[in-house]
C-alpha cells in the first residue's frame, strides 16, 4: 500500500489546527460533524473550547458525541448534556448527543469479531466528519486517537458494550471488564470500518492532537497528570497512519516522561487496534511526515 500522508506541526494553537486543516487540501462536504470527546466531569485534559472553537465555526460544525456504558456524568442523556455545557461546547457550536434518540446497526464486512455495530442513530444526518481526536493513554485500549474516537466514540452506550465484549450481547459490567482483551481491540476496527464504508472514506478527515498527554482518558473523572511533553497536531486522511504516527513520535521523544505512556501502551498491547485496522485495509501503517 502507498505510504499515507500525516501532516504535522509542533504548534498547538487554533491557528495551527485551521492551518493544518487547510494543509490536507480536502473540503468536507453538507452538515459536518465534528466527533470529539466531551470529557467525564473532573478530569481536564479534553480538547478545549477555545482550542477548537476557530476550526470548527470554520466549518460551519456541529460536536457530536455519544452516552458512555459505564456510571458517571455522561451515561444519560439528560447528565451528558450538562457535560456539554459545563465543558464550554454550547457555547462555541451546536451540539448533537448523536445517540439520544437510540441507536441503528451498520454492517461490519470482513470484520474479525464483529458482523454488525451499534453507532448513534443521528449519525445518519451528516454528511462528512471531522475526526477531532485527543491522542493520549488509556487504561483499557492502552491509547487512544482516531481509531478509538471512530469506533467507541461514534458508537452508542449499547454499541460501546458490544464492542467491549466483541459482539457477545453481555451487558454486565462485569462482561465487559473480564471480555477478551485482543477480541476488545480488534473489535475496535471492526467498528471503524462499518463507520468508514458508512460515511464514505473520502469524507472522513482525522486530526489527532497530541497534548496533555496523560496515561488515562479523558472518559477518566481522575485523570493521571501528563509525565511528558506535548508534541503537536497530526493530520491525515488515512486514521491508520495518523494514529501510528502518534505512537512513532511517543517512542522517538526525548522527553523521558514518556516511559509511563509507554509502559501503558505496551501493557495493553494498544498497537494492535492499528495492526487490526491496517489488516482490515482501513489504512496504511506506512507513512511520511509532511511538516507546516
Amino acid at each position: 500500500m502507498e505510504k499515507a500522508k500525516v501532516y504535522f506541526t509542533k504548534e498547538i494553537t487554533p491557528e495551527a489546527l485551521q492551518k493544518i486543516y487547510r494543509a490536507l487540501g480536502v473540503s468536507l462536504k453538507g452538515k459536518v460533524a465534528v466527533k470529539i470527546s466531551t470529557g467525564e466531569p473532573g478530569g481536564h485534559n479534553f480538547l478545549q473550547p477555545a482550542l477548537i472553537a476557530p476550526l470548527v465555526r470554520e466549518l460551519n460544525g456541529t460536536i457530536v458525541e455519544c452516552n458512555t456504558a459505564y456510571e458517571g456524568r455522561r451515561n444519560t442523556s439528560e447528565a451528558h448534556w450538562q457535560t456539554f455545557k459545563d465543558h464550554g461546547f454550547t457555547a462555541i457550536a451546536p451540539c448533537d448527543l448523536m445517540d439520544e434518540e437510540g441507536d441503528m446497526s451498520l454492517p461490519v464486512a470482513g470484520g474479525r469479531r464483529l458482523k454488525e455495530n451499534f453507532v448513534g442513530a443521528h449519525l445518519k444526518n451528516y454528511d462528512s466528519v471531522l475526526m477531532l481526536s485527543h491522542f493520549k493513554g488509556h487504561p483499557m485500549a492502552g491509547l487512544g486517537g482516531a481509531l478509538k474516537n471512530m469506533s467507541i466514540g461514534v458508537a452508542s452506550a449499547r454499541g460501546k458494550q458490544w464492542i467491549h465484549t466483541s459482539g457477545s450481547g453481555e451487558t454486565s459490567f462485569e462482561a465487559l471488564m473480564n471480555a477478551d482483551h485482543d477480541g476488545f481491540l480488534e473489535s475496535m476496527a471492526d467498528a471503524d470500518q462499518s463507520v468508514m464504508a458508512y460515511m464514505g472514506r473520502e469524507n472522513i478527515v482525522y486530526l489527532n492532537v497530541a497534548n496533555r498527554l496523560s496515561v488515562d482518558c479523558d472518559c477518566c473523572a481522575q485523570p493521571a497528570d501528563p509525565e511528558m511533553m506535548d508534541i503537536g497536531i497530526f493530520a491525515s486522511l488515512d486514521p491508520v497512519a495518523v494514529d501510528q504516527a502518534c505512537v512513532d513520535a511517543v517512542y522517538s521523544s526525548p522527553d523521558p516522561g514518556k516511559a509511563a505512556l509507554i509502559e501503558r501502551m505496551e501493557s495493553r498491547n494498544g498497537i494492535h487496534t492499528i495492526e487490526a485496522a491496517a489488516a482490515l485495509g482501513l489504512g496504511s501503517r506506512e507513512y511520511e511526515i509532511v511538516n507546516i
